[in-house]
């Protein structure tokens, strides 16, 4: 008979991924871990070194849980770069502790993090979507029949392609970042050849038939390879009146909406489950984002198996009046999944300008608007109830006074966002055409000197 394995001394813990800031941003994981007695290991890119140390140093509440925080080394246009960096810190951390979960709270690490899940034998993705959804050209190549016409330009055939025989107008699409970095309308084979000129030349880039219509996301939560919770949010992107294609507006649930007498809710809920069974996906939460054009077509426009970006968790907290964050870090512990469906209309709202930015007002009782500078940490606010009035929870400032503010490329540009909430579609509404007139940007040209 063989001898019972010794004990295991190691303390439980559990690792997150990515970017600091968004950790930060979704700081509920960090409580929803603590509750459970893990220790929190977060391992991030070495660019976040810097802001890291700094937020800890000051120790907010939130981040007095994190045990250790450890750094890999990569660059984000570079397929792979991260993989070595992290695996070698997961080796240190798994001598000393028994991790019990690994989940990527952004994109930047999404593929080391799913090889480290299986490494360790822990709920994730899976291998398939891990690799296919940190892609875009992957996704193109096992999802094509829900894609647009691609063509993919690695970096040794960027001049083997004919452009002038592509169907303009195109998008052109960098494979690996993330934020809209780099995404761009071109008209012509000219406007995509002196754009192609603009990446590094060892960037893999996409070049694919632009889609019009509305855009929205599918957020899904996945327990052994079923969906357990899907909701679709409606959104508003910059390319209405640009060549750009940053996300302005967030609005949960999307509401009753019909595109050539179909009801788009019901049709992006069945193409997004059909994509998850495509890519064998396992465990976890998936992020999802769709055109729908006018005829009632919806075309995968790319999807994330990592948190949803922006505000979504909050919004999803006060759509359905609980945290969603807490059933993410169920199904990464290889727990059952219950989370309700939306109850009341949530809106996150981007605002922008130009110039030098001075100040931001926001002549509303009770709200003033929260600078959040380089920390990122987003204040906890309770959702509201049924029947309770439309509310204006939250105004954030995103960066800094002084800051240069120009044309909108990538999310990062973006400036003052707001959330909102009510029990209709119809009020929610009205509250934002009244917050959009209460919220003021004090913006100087550029160059104006203030005495």
């Amino acid at each position: 008979m063989p001898p019972a394995p010794a004990p295991d001394h190691r303390t439980a813990a559990f690792v997150l991924t990515g970017a600091f800031r968004v950790v930060c941003r979704n700081h509920k994981y960090l409580t929803a871990l603590a509750r459970r007695g893990l220790r929190v290991l977060v391992l991030c890119p070495e660019s976040s070194r810097a802001q890291v140390e700094a937020m800890r140093r000051a120790l907010p509440d939130p981040l007095r849980v994190i045990a250790e925080v450890a750094y890999a080394a990569g660059d984000l246009d570079r397929e792979g770069s991260f993989t070595p960096d992290v695996l070698a810190v997961v080796q240190d951390w798994r001598d000393r502790y028994r991790i019990v979960g690994v989940y990527a709270m952004e994109e930047t690490l999404v593929e080391p993090t799913g090889l480290v899940c299986d490494l360790l034998g822990v709920p994730a993705p899976g291998l398939r979507a891990s690799r296919v959804c940190r892609s875009k050209y992957l996704q193109r190549g096992y999802l094509a029949r829900f894609s647009p016409r691609s063509v993919v330009l690695p970096p040794g055939r960027r001049h083997a392609v004919d452009l002038t025989a592509q169907q303009y107008p195109v998008v052109v699409k960098p494979a690996t970042r993330h934020a809209s970095s780099g995404v761009l309308a071109c008209a012509d084979a000219e406007e995509v050849a002196a754009l192609l000129r603009t990446y590094p030349t060892h960037e893999t880039v996409l070049v694919e038939q632009k889609v019009v219509g509305h855009e929205y996301s599918v957020e899904s939560l996945v327990r052994g390879g079923e969906v357990r919770f899907a909701s679709v949010t409606r959104k508003e992107t910059t390319d209405t009146t640009g060549r750009t294609f940053v996300e302005l507006v967030h609005s949960v649930p999307c509401g009753p909406v019909r595109t050539a007498g179909r009801d788009v809710v019901e049709l992006l809920l069945a193409v997004d489950a059909e994509v998850l069974r495509a890519l064998d996906f396992a465990d976890g939460v998936a992020h999802s984002e769709w055109r729908v054009t006018d005829d009632g077509e919806p075309y995968l426009m790319e999807i994330a198996s990592r948190t949803p970006g922006d505000g979504l968790t909050l919004l999803y907290e006060y759509a359905c009046g609980r945290p969603i964050e807490e059933q993410i870090v169920r199904i990464a512990l290889g727990e059952d999944v219950d989370y309700p469906p939306p109850r009341r209309h949530a809106r996150q709202i981007y605002l922008h300008g130009a110039g030098v930015l001075h100040d931001v007002t926001v002549d509303w009782p009770g709200v003033e608007p929260v600078w959040l500078a380089d920390t990122d940490l987003w204040p906890a606010a309770e959702p509201g109830r049924a029947g309770d009035p439309p509310t204006l929870r939250m105004v954030l400032v995103l960066k800094e006074r002084g800051a240069p503010l120009g044309e909108l490329t990538s999310s990062d540009d973006r400036v003052v966002t707001v959330f909102i909430d009510a029990d209709t579609e119809t009020e929610l509404d009205d509250l934002e055409r009244r917050v959009r007139a209460a919220v003021t940007m004090s913006v100087e040209p550029v160059g104006a000197v203030t005495v």
